[in-house]
């Protein structure tokens, strides 16, 4: 089942995907009142999950407010998250030795532990949006193709074995990074939250809707060119383990945004990098989820 906040006629919903992809319904004529997609990865029950999953399959002349997709303008499926995204870096052993290269770094090719850092959103930017560039202080502006993880419980002190009933979905991320400022920092911080730098959806994939753990396809085109190939099955670190280990002794919140990671194929992997420059489409694409593009201007 997939979800999307929206906009038709000025006013800001929360809808539900059609089965066959060509339509939006919106919740609320259904049975959830749920005014925001927060609202509902907070509160939304199994019972309402299940309404909503039967409902996805009518007619939309038997749904008040069905809206064909092409028709309305789909948004980032959390457009302002309450808290920072937590984001992985360097979780797939082929990215953590492109990383070193272009840092001139050696690599052991060992990863013990988990890197954690986190990214400031002051609004996720939709399917379709501008990727701002900054002319002047961004030199290296680069795509990062990631699969993320929304809690749909307040999580603290999760077992491993028990993570899957603490997920609400997931969704695409693109972790813009601005490779300059992220290195003349020595953190992550700065450069990778710039505003419009957190291209988000373009829907939310409900957690039953594919097998657990996932083992999606993640891939990255740059105006065509496909850039990142690998699968979520290729993470060093997975979803139980990072939900557990962050939630030990942290309160993850509902609504809670973890990113999880890039694999290889970034533009600063490439000899020379292939940077973004003004003009180049970048498409996001995660099986099952769908293909989140912007644009660099």
């Amino acid at each position: 089942m997939k979800l999307v906040t929206y906009q038709v006629e000025q006013k800001i919903r929360v809808g539900l995907i059609s089965k066959d992809e060509a339509w939006v319904f919106p919740i609320e004529s259904i049975g959830p009142e749920y005014k925001t997609m927060l609202e509902a990865v907070k509160s939304m029950s199994e019972s309402e999950q299940q309404l909503l999953e039967y409902a996805s399959g009518q007619e939309p002349y038997s749904i008040r407010g069905a809206a064909r997709l092409e028709e309305v303008k789909i948004l980032a499926p959390i457009p302002v998250p309450e808290q920072d995204i937590i984001c992985l870096g360097i979780n797939y052993m082929e990215h953590a030795a492109e990383s070193a290269r272009f840092k001139n770094e050696k690599f052991s090719g060992e990863r013990p532990y988990a890197v954690y850092f986190s990214k400031r959103v002051n609004e996720a930017s939709a399917d379709g949006a501008r990727i701002p560039s900054y002319p002047g202080l961004v030199d290296s502006l680069d795509y990062e193709a990631e699969l993320a993880v929304i809690l749909g419980r307040d999580a603290r002190n999760v077992a491993p074995e028990q993570v899957k009933e603490y997920l609400f979905g997931y969704t695409i991320m693109n972790d813009v990074s601005a490779r300059n400022i992220q290195n003349r920092h020595k953190q992550w911080y700065f450069g990778k939250s710039l505003d419009g730098f957190t291209p988000m959806g373009p829907c939310i994939l409900t957690v039953d809707s594919v097998a657990y753990p996932p083992k999606l396809d993640v891939r990255s085109y740059v105006n065509g060119e496909l850039r990142q190939n690998s699968n979520t099955a290729s993470m060093i670190f997975d979803i139980d383990y990072v939900v557990s280990e962050l939630s030990q002794g942290m309160t993850l919140k509902a609504g809670t945004i973890i990113s999880t990671g890039t694999p290889a194929g970034v533009g600063m992997g490439f000899d020379p990098p292939k940077f973004l420059k003004c003009g180049d489409v970048v498409e996001c694409v995660v099986e099952g989820i769908g293909t989140l593009r912007n644009i660099v201007e």
